[in-house]
């Protein structure tokens, strides 16, 4: 009976030391994951914060050349942007390959479409990150989309919405590349409808600058 009672003892012994060696790992599993939890939960509204600080930098507003536009006229729409002082976006044809170049881009309605777009060339600039001057905007540029209204573009007032998306950079380093929003609104009228120049302050002849052809 002795012995039997104590192989019992020594069974039991070791399982209860065995259920202490889950549970101690297992509490040591959850400490873990609870702080990776932790520094996970840490970084998210860092790495947010840095794309909302990006997103600000650009202030775009959108402006057309006609008042209305009549069907089979071309017509132009100017994304004219300020840049958050302090701050650079690369130009549309950067002077590096790794730059991240400005582009905008709109999603048309049927009827509407873009003949070419007229980028600013951009001025040379020298940086704390980069060894080599970088061709860049500065303060605002003036991106200038020319397009044509077709017979088939619906009548009325439209809103063609626009995507500015660009890399900010300061001094010393770059944020996120970003996209942001822009909305350009016109009236589509007949054929036959008279119509004036509008805005003729942002669409006077422009500068220096590229154009690009859709593809």
């Amino acid at each position: 009976m002795t012995s039997i009672t104590g192989m019992m003892q020594k069974h039991f012994g070791r399982a209860a030391n065995l259920s202490a060696f889950v549970r101690g790992y297992l509490a040591v599993k959850l400490v873990v994951c609870l702080m990776a939890l932790a520094i996970l939960s840490a970084g998210a509204p860092a790495q947010e914060t840095a794309f909302s600080r990006a997103a600000s930098v650009l202030q775009p507003q959108s402006y057309v050349s006609l008042q209305p536009v009549p069907r089979g006229s071309a017509f132009e729409i100017a994304v004219v942007a300020k840049i958050t002082p302090g701050f650079h976006v690369n130009a549309h044809e950067p002077s590096e390959e790794y730059l991240i170049p400005t582009k905008v881009t709109a999603d048309l309605p049927p009827g509407i479409t873009v003949v070419e777009t007229d980028y600013p060339r951009g001025v040379m600039r020298g940086f704390n990150f980069s060894k080599t001057q970088l061709r860049v905007y500065e303060t605002s540029f003036t991106v200038r989309m020319k397009m044509r209204a077709g017979n088939a573009a619906a009548l009325g007032h439209q809103k063609i919405p626009l995507t500015i998306g660009y890399q900010a950079c300061n001094q010393d380093s770059c944020l996120p590349p970003t996209k942001i929003p822009a909305t350009a609104e016109l009236e589509i009228a007949a054929a036959d409808t008279p119509a004036r120049p509008a805005n003729t302050d942002i669409f006077a002849p422009a500068g220096a600058s590229k154009s690009t052809r859709p593809r």
